[in-house]
């Protein structure tokens, strides 16, 4: 299975200029190419494309200068191009699974720029790492590299600080777990509850939403072009990537503690784009990142031999209890304990949530029949 890890470097003002030349020129040879494709009948392969945007373009004047940077990444730009049509295609196909892919853009100047070095571009000098026509730059090595990488892409991100992303081969190892199972019920206010009795809370992102907001109103009224507003458009990256960096470092340490610990993980699948329609609820649910949690649970559980399971957003989790199995129906959110009168047993919403998703995804279900349809289940006497 492929693993891919990032290090941040810092080159020199040489080496800038080296790397902004190169982006230039991997964003051209894209745009060049997607315009040929937009104006074909048929789609042109990959040699064409290659053929018409590096190999013939570098002897005319207007595009003379690609010459002065690393073939390889052009290369790589182009196939990179077919690779976006063929999802693209397979998306309105219905092959591909997920949500639907649109048609290739246009790249643009300002915001995240890449350049990837297949083997042959680069190299692996120590402590140092040479790309073609750009030098030996040094990562900062937070830990070390499973094994040779396949590639590297170099990334500047908006607040321009640069980053070398390694694609690497691994072999999934199997770790003993401490526990059979878990059932996982994620939310706002509590980001995760777990069927254990565990729960984690989320760090506090509204400081730094509260000033993009009024950073966003002024770029709004700033003119287009300006140094003022280059300015503000860095202010706002760097509190994007403040909140980016802070919530990344705490799920991968949640995932991790997961995925070690238990060896069945069960989610619950939410219907994410459709609960953000929801005016009131849309930003803040954007800001905790419950598509990428299950992301990183899934890609490290198949890396130690853990099972991750999904169960279907329909099963009424947080509306039968957890003891008895007795379904008590839909109640509003703002009811945080229920009391269950055919069992007696007072839950906490989430947390009977999540031991019915740690049900559901082990295959275990109660009996309904025992559970009389004259009972019924009240608010606990704490909220009354």
């Amino acid at each position: 299975m492929k693993a891919r890890s990032q290090y941040r470097f810092y080159p020199t003002d040489q080496q800038r200029q080296s790397l902004a030349q190169l982006f230039g020129c991997v964003r051209v040879v894209w745009n060049d190419a997607l315009a040929i494709c937009k104006q074909s009948e048929k789609l042109p392969s990959n040699n064409d494309l290659q053929k018409l945007v590096i190999t013939q373009a570098k002897k005319t004047l207007e595009r003379g200068w690609l010459s002065d940077v690393s073939n390889i990444p052009l290369q790589q730009s182009v196939a990179d191009l077919g690779v976006a049509y063929k999802n693209f295609f397979a998306s309105l196909k219905g092959k591909r699974k997920g949500k639907k892919v649109g048609s290739p853009k246009f790249k643009k100047k300002t915001g995240r720029q890449s350049a990837r070095f297949r083997i042959g571009g680069f190299s692996l000098k120590g402590e140092e790492v040479y790309l073609a026509k750009i030098g030996n730059v040094r990562p900062i090595w937070s830990r070390r590299l499973p094994a040779a990488p396949t590639s590297v892409t170099v990334i500047k991100d908006c607040e321009a600080r640069y980053f070398l992303s390694f694609v690497v081969e691994v072999e999934p190892i199997q770790v003993d777990a401490k526990h059979q199972s878990i059932g996982i019920d994620l939310g706002i206010k509590t980001f995760a509850v777990m069927s254990n009795g565990e729960k984690a809370t989320s760090p506090n992102y509204s400081k730094q939403d509260r000033k993009i907001r009024k950073l966003q109103r002024q770029l709004a009224r700033q003119q287009k072009n300006s140094k003022r507003r280059e300015v503000t458009r860095v202010r706002i990256a760097k509190l994007h990537n403040q909140i980016a960096d802070t919530r990344k470092d705490f799920l991968h340490k949640l995932s991790t503690k997961i995925v070690n610990d238990n060896q069945v993980i069960v989610l619950e699948d939410l219907n994410v784009s459709g609960l953000v329609k929801n005016r009131q609820l849309a930003r803040a649910i954007s800001l905790q990142g419950w598509r990428e949690f299950r992301v990183l649970c899934q890609a490290k559980s198949e890396k130690i031999g853990r099972s991750f399971r999904v169960i279907s957003r329909w099963e009424p989790t947080s509306q039968k209890c957890s003891c008895c199995g007795y379904r008590w129906g839909k109640i509003d959110l703002s009811v945080r304990s229920v009391l269950c009168l055919n069992c007696g047993t007072e839950h906490d919403r989430d947390e009977n949530a999540s031991k019915n998703i740690e049900m559901v995804g082990m295959g275990h279900q109660h009996d309904l029949k025992r559970t009389g349809s004259d009972h019924k289940t009240t608010k606990s006497s704490k909220l009354l």
